[in-house]
């Protein structure tokens, strides 16, 4: 597997716009992007930082699995993303290390990214999310 870069760090927050008052403020760091994945419910701010990004991610519905996260206690850094160059051989070489998955195949996550997250009970509790760009991603 060729592991390209860190493609972002996530972070779950109670309300992207909230936060943005501390990464664009405080940090002085110009939004990349805002998206919403209503699949999930999803909504996700995005930040570049030189070959890589911060993700911002929020709940937009109550019973959302981030707004849940948040009203437990638990937001705050959540993954780190590592762009792969093809993330189907990715995940076919981690399954015949066996290393067990949340996603078995990939499944599309921001801009257009196919990604995959790789269980946390293999990698000492620290959830890894792998992503492919789009062949077009500038």
């Amino acid at each position: 597997m060729k592991i390209k870069r860190i493609e972002h760090v996530g972070i779950v927050v109670r309300d992207v716009e909230k936060s943005r008052k501390l990464w664009e403020g405080c940090f002085g760091i110009p939004l990349g992007e805002v998206e919403e994945i209503k699949e999930h419910p999803v909504k996700l701010a995005l930040y570049p930082v030189g070959e890589s990004m911060v993700e911002l991610i929020a709940g937009t519905t109550p019973d959302s699995k981030h707004a849940k996260m948040v009203a437990e206690g638990k937001g705050g850094l959540n993954h780190i993303c590592f762009e792969v160059e093809d993330i189907d051989a990715a995940l076919a070489e981690l399954k015949a290390k066996g290393i067990p998955l949340l996603d078995q195949v990939p499944r599309f996550g921001h801009a257009g990214c196919r990604i995959a997250f790789i269980d946390p009970s293999a990698t000492e509790n620290c959830l890894i999310e792998l992503a492919q760009l789009p062949a077009d991603h500038a």
